[in-house]
């Protein structure tokens, strides 16, 4: 009879106990087919972020479409972030931004402002004091209503001829307040309650009015 088939080793015995069989399996996984076939490190990192991406999930989204998402997130806050640290915190609004200079004077207030401490002077009696200011509170107006503005080398006559291309109807108006306003100012005249009067109903006129605006 001839028998076919690798031949078995001579040591290896035909009915082995446990500890034979183990030290077999272990001696027949050393084999190099055997150590070929295990994954490597990499294949198990790979594996691992595979799990963690599928495991992601971001409202109905689930996977590596959520990861996606969240960059987007997390982009959208480092712009906002950067965004802060150059243009600093964004005003609450377009008036309290106007600020600067207005008819050679550093002035940070609002119109709304300016207006009451005109007001408030003329309540005292001190009508020079209520002029300039109420003069103010009409170019701090315009300003903040993004009509007429105001450099550091405008003049009180320079204001009254812009405002009234925008304004033709109050042209008269604004020429006689400017013309209150430098003598107050400049010409050391004492202002009246009539002249107060004057500016501060076109102050209330040109709040009211909608400006005519030049088609280009």
């Amino acid at each position: 009879m001839v028998v076919t088939g690798s031949a078995l080793p001579l040591d290896v015995p035909v009915d082995p106990d446990a500890r034979d069989a183990a030290e077999l399996l272990i001696t027949e996984l050393s084999k190099a087919q055997y150590q070929a076939a295990r994954p490597t490190w990499f294949d198990l990192l790979a594996k691992a972020v595979q799990d963690w991406l599928s495991s992601l999930r971001l409202g109905d989204v689930q996977g590596p479409p959520a990861l996606g998402l969240g960059i987007v997130g997390v982009l959208a806050v480092v712009g906002i972030v950067v965004a802060f640290l150059i243009f600093g915190v964004p005003r609450l609004n377009r008036r309290s931004a106007v600020a600067g200079s207005l008819f050679g004077e550093d002035d940070r207030r609002t119109a709304a402002i300016i207006r009451q401490d005109a007001e408030a002077a003329a309540a005292r009696g001190e009508y020079s004091t209520a002029v300039a200011e109420m003069f103010r509170a009409i170019a701090r107006g315009l300003a903040e209503r993004a009509i007429v503005t105001t450099s550091p080398g405008t003049t009180a006559r320079d204001f009254a001829i812009n405002a009234s291309t925008p304004f033709p109807d109050l042209s008269d108006a604004l020429r006689e307040s400017a013309t209150a306003f430098d003598q107050v100012r400049y010409l050391d005249r004492t202002g009246t309650a009539g002249q107060f009067q004057q500016v501060a109903a076109l102050e209330r006129d040109l709040r009211a009015t909608r400006p005519v605006l030049e088609l280009l």
